[in-house]
């Protein structure tokens, strides 16, 4: 897979991303804990439309750094690298939760770079609420390297899934995916990107943002408050609000539909892109 280097935080970080697809850049971030992996739904359904680039941010996948805390500007630069290294001047952005966070980051501090921005389960900012659930995450993750991410793996479907799943799960096929999560998750990598979701505070950032915006929410997301949805649409100039019928973890409850609802939006961007130069 493709890779690039930068310095970040005073040490050097190697972010590896996957590039598919032919067309307009578009750029995808994924959410704490996760991986670029997330997206596959999405890539599958663009690629003959976007030239698609995902990352993998610090912690996750096969993004290497110092090994230290990671602020919201240095993932936001790791993603940056990777669309310069990528070829990708300006692009379509979207993001997942902490990747929602980085993807705002990016559209408030580099605006000429961003067509269309779409975020799923962003927030602007940290509440109380909120760090108390992050802090809980970091207690898990770090009873110890393997103890604490099984337990972790198994309290995220309890965290991010909504009614839709527990209604067509049964136990044995939940264990199956509380199994998978825990291998799939890197905890000390998880514990530090749920250090910076503790840091977020985008406010200074959304009078920013340029690009027209789509706000995606989850009816039944019990991490993110719809207080947060609509915080992000009055702080963001024109910003318009869709929802999912699911819960924080909509691209891993319902792929199809996540990947459908974004698909959708970005067709529309694609579309509005072009109108000028057909009208011409």
């Amino acid at each position: 897979m493709p890779s690039t280097t930068l310095r970040i935080s005073g040490g050097t970080a190697t972010v590896e991303y996957d590039i598919t697809g032919t067309g307009p850049g578009l750029v995808l971030v994924h959410g704490t804990a996760a991986t670029r992996e997330q997206w596959g739904p999405l890539t599958e359904a663009v690629a003959g439309r976007f030239t698609v680039m995902a990352p993998d941010l610090s912690g996750s996948g096969g993004t290497t750094d110092h090994g230290g805390p990671v602020t919201l500007a240095d993932l936001a630069d790791e993603v940056l690298a990777a669309a310069d290294h990528a070829g990708l001047d300006s692009f379509h952005l979207a993001g997942h939760s902490l990747g929602a966070a980085v993807a705002t980051h990016i559209a408030g501090t580099r605006p000429e770079r961003v067509r269309s921005l779409a975020l799923h389960a962003g927030w602007v900012r940290t509440d109380t609420r909120m760090a108390a659930e992050f802090r809980y995450w970091l207690e898990l993750l770090r009873v110890d390297a393997a103890y604490g991410t099984a337990l972790f793996a198994r309290a995220v479907p309890l965290m991010a899934f909504g009614p839709r799943y527990w209604e067509g799960v049964d136990a044995p096929a939940h264990e199956e995916l509380v199994r998978a999560l825990a291998g799939a998750i890197h905890g000390e990598g998880a514990a530090r990107q749920t250090e910076t979701d503790l840091a977020v505070d985008l406010r200074p950032l959304l009078g920013r943002i340029a690009a027209p915006t789509l706000v995606l929410a989850s009816a039944h997301d019990r991490l993110i408050g719809a207080e947060q949805q609509q915080a992000l649409l009055a702080g963001i100039a024109g910003a318009r609000y869709a929802e999912i019928d699911a819960g924080h973890g909509a691209p891993g409850e319902d792929p199809a539909g996540f990947a459908a609802k974004l698909a959708a939006y970005l067709d529309e961007r694609l579309t509005a892109d072009r109108e000028p130069t057909s009208a011409a």
